[in-house]
């Protein structure tokens, strides 16, 4: 299938590592040109040598996006590079493990900044693009907005906030033909996900624990999996499909565990 997005210029929150590299590899492969918007600049550095090196062209710009002014900052240097948007994927994120019982207000704010309101930032500052180009966004949301954790309510907040969004902004955006829909993963082998598995005593069994509770394959889900359903929702092929939550888990949320 021709997912038509070569030439397309593609904004990546978070793009260095882990579903957000993902991302990035994919729309490669599909001749669009990512740009990665990351803090970690060593990384991204890394994932741009190597596109480049294959004769790709992938860009980078080094901002926080938690930090007052760096969407914005974000958005003007992608502009100044690339001319224009077509397309954002809001993926950056963290599970920062602040909870009702331990955190602080101050720190519940902070989680929201770190995994939420750079997402409003993002989709407001390349809006006027967007909307030019009857462009598209994907916010990449967790299980955790609807299953809970524990102990992580400033993340489940955000990533509940992300769900609610999605929806407000297809309704918002519709008029103009850009359409808004999220991908929700659940259990994805990830750099920050074995930092998170790397907190157990025994981390190799824990993700045994989980692995033989996801029903499709007792497998975790690969992040070119997410990749390729973000990219089929960026993609005019998803042409009539907004305001939506995609789950990416092999029936790891929504199926019977006694399948299992």
């Amino acid at each position: 299938m021709d997912l038509e997005l070569g030439g397309k210029i593609v904004v990546v929150t978070g793009g260095a590592k882990g579903i957000g590299e993902a991302v990035v590899r994919a729309l490669v492969i599909e001749d669009a040109i990512p740009v990665i918007v990351d803090r970690d600049e060593a990384a991204g550095r890394r994932t741009i040598e190597q596109i480049t090196a294959a004769g790709s062209r992938c860009e980078l710009v080094v901002r926080d996006l938690a930090e007052p002014g760096e969407c914005s900052a974000a958005m003007d240097e992608v502009v100044r590079v690339t001319g224009r948007v077509d397309a954002l994927v809001n993926n950056a994120g963290l599970n920062d493990g602040v909870g009702i019982e331990d955190g602080t207000p101050e720190a519940f704010m902070t989680s929201l900044r770190r995994s939420l309101v750079h997402y409003f930032e993002m989709a407001h500052f390349a809006l006027p693009f967007l909307k030019e180009a009857r462009g598209a966004i994907v916010n990449v949301s967790s299980k955790v907005a609807l299953t809970g954790q524990g102990g992580t309510s400033g993340y489940a907040a955000a990533k509940g906030g992300i769900l609610a969004l999605t929806r407000e902004w297809a309704v918002d955006l519709s008029r103009y033909g850009v359409r808004v829909n999220a991908v929700i993963p659940a259990e994805v082998i990830t750099p920050a996900y074995r930092q998170w598995l790397n907190n157990f005593p025994n981390s190799e069994e824990k993700l045994a624990g989980i692995v033989e509770k996801i029903p499709l394959g007792q497998r975790m889900t690969k992040p070119e999996e997410i990749a390729a359903t973000v990219l089929f929702l960026l993609s005019p092929q998803a042409g009539h499909i907004t305001g939506q939550h995609v789950v990416v888990d092999g029936g790891y949320v929504h199926l019977d565990r006694s399948m299992t």
